[in-house]
């Protein structure tokens, strides 16, 4: 296969490792010092003491690679306009675009998902559409990511938990490029699973990340504090409440509690979300995908959302100032 990772950040090394371990070969298309450390050194999986290092062909132009079998886009949210600009020498007639992203992605109304929302374009995420017209759902196979890793270094991947990746066709149907994709992944050492309803996992994954990746943006703090608080932890659960709320009207109902979600949260001990360590590094946080679009949803559901606009409203005035968020 012509398998090409779009971001090689800890997810999408983490992703192209396996792959490399299931036999195959990778091209990836990168910029600056991860470019010039995949084109030296190849990919670096680290695991405890354990090291893997996988060789790669690393470009600065997807038109070096041309049109690919399988192409990976693993990016942080705010970056994804600029993938859609450069991808379409990646994508020919029959490519699979696999999207291993964190909230709520551009094709999550197709498919026939939402009722009467249904192919409604979201704004926060695609406001001018140039995303679904770079990258047609048709093409699309969704990824929900349920493991840690972090970059030591620029090509340098280390995995701290988890391997699991939930994969799913925004219809739902159980197509034969979906299982073969889910039993490639299996041979590379991930435990990854088909849904028949990926966006129910990524409704599931945000209801959690939604809340306090931004709390933890606002405050510095690491999620067994966040929790620890107990007002901090009542207005998590009243942002949850409506998102759960908000999730039944569009078809994806959740039927734990904000408490039973706590309570997995809590495990992970004293840990910090992803927003944090991008606001630590200075990059541009994922707002949008995480919480702008759940408040467009639950207007567009008529669900009334009070607390998720205080806490957008907060986080997005915070990282405004740092000039993580644009104005």
């Amino acid at each position: 296969m012509k398998i090409c990772i779009y971001g090689a950040g800890a997810i999408g090394g983490w992703i192209g490792a396996a792959f490399a371990q299931a036999g195959e070969r990778l091209n990836v298309v990168a910029r600056g010092a991860t470019l010039e450390a995949l084109q030296r050194d190849g990919l670096t999986v680290v695991r405890g003491e354990q090291r893997l290092r996988v060789p790669v062909h690393a470009v600065d132009d997807p038109a070096k690679l041309g049109a690919q079998d399988l192409v990976v886009i693993a990016v942080k949210a705010p970056a994804l306009a600029g993938v859609a600009s450069r991808i379409a020498p990646l994508i020919g007639p029959d490519t699979t675009v696999l999207t291993a992203m964190n909230g709520v992605p551009w094709w999550f109304l197709d498919g026939g998902f939402g009722g009467a929302l249904t192919g409604t374009r979201l704004q926060a995420i695609d406001p001018d559409g140039a995303i679904a017209a770079a990258i047609p759902s048709r093409h699309v196979i969704g990824g929900v990511v349920h493991a840690s890793c972090s970059l030591d270094a620029p090509g340098v991947v280390r995995h701290h938990f988890g391997q699991g990746l939930i994969l799913g066709e925004p219809s739902g149907e159980a197509s034969a490029r979906v299982q073969s994709l889910a039993a490639l992944l299996v041979k590379g050492g991930l435990e990854a699973r088909v849904s028949p309803q990926i966006q129910k996992d990524v409704w599931y994954k945000l209801w959690g990340n939604m809340t306090v990746n931004p709390i933890s943006a606002l405050t510095g703090a690491t999620t067994d504090l966040i929790l620890a608080d107990d007002d901090v932890r009542g207005f998590i659960s009243a942002v949850m409440l409506e998102a759960k709320e908000i999730g039944a009207r569009l078809g994806v109902p959740i039927a734990e509690m904000p408490e039973d979600r706590h309570t997995v949260t809590r495990k992970l001990g004293a840990f910090k979300t992803s927003m944090l360590q991008d606001v630590e590094a200075s990059r541009p946080v994922e707002l949008d995908a995480l919480v702008t679009v759940v408040r467009e949803l639950g207007r567009a559901a008529d669900v009334a959302t009070p607390f998720t606009d205080a806490l957008l409203g907060l986080a997005r005035l915070r990282t405004q100032q740092l000039g993580l968020y644009p104005r």
